[in-house]
């Protein structure tokens, strides 16, 4: 069962788990448009997540090395924010991923 607060450093298995669904998780939401950090930490509070901006921001920042998003600057409020899109490659990764996620969940639930 997910916990609704900080999964736990010590507990490594739970960690990837949970790192890895983030990594779809961000996958989906540049699917449907545009997103960016803040936006993605306040999607994952809302499912009751909590996850430190020292976590996200390396993740979005290998999903783009990766070639999995692409990335625009913009300058809001004297601050330069980080706009992440889905590239093909990562349209293709989430794709491929959405129905072995819902077999290994199925199978487990």
């Amino acid at each position: 069962m997910w916990y609704r607060h900080s999964i736990s450093l010590n507990n490594t298995m739970m960690r990837n788990i949970f790192l890895g669904f983030i990594r779809i998780h961000i996958l989906h939401h540049a699917n449907e448009g545009e997103i960016f950090g803040v936006a993605i930490m306040d999607e994952l509070r809302r499912h009751g997540y909590s996850i430190s901006a020292g976590t996200l921001y390396p993740i979005l920042h290998s999903l783009e090395a990766e070639g999995y998003l692409t990335r625009r600057n913009n300058v809001v409020n004297g601050k330069v924010r980080k706009y992440y899109r889905i590239t093909e490659k990562g349209v293709n990764a989430l794709e491929e991923a959405k129905p072995k996620i819902k077999e290994l969940v199925d199978e487990v639930i």
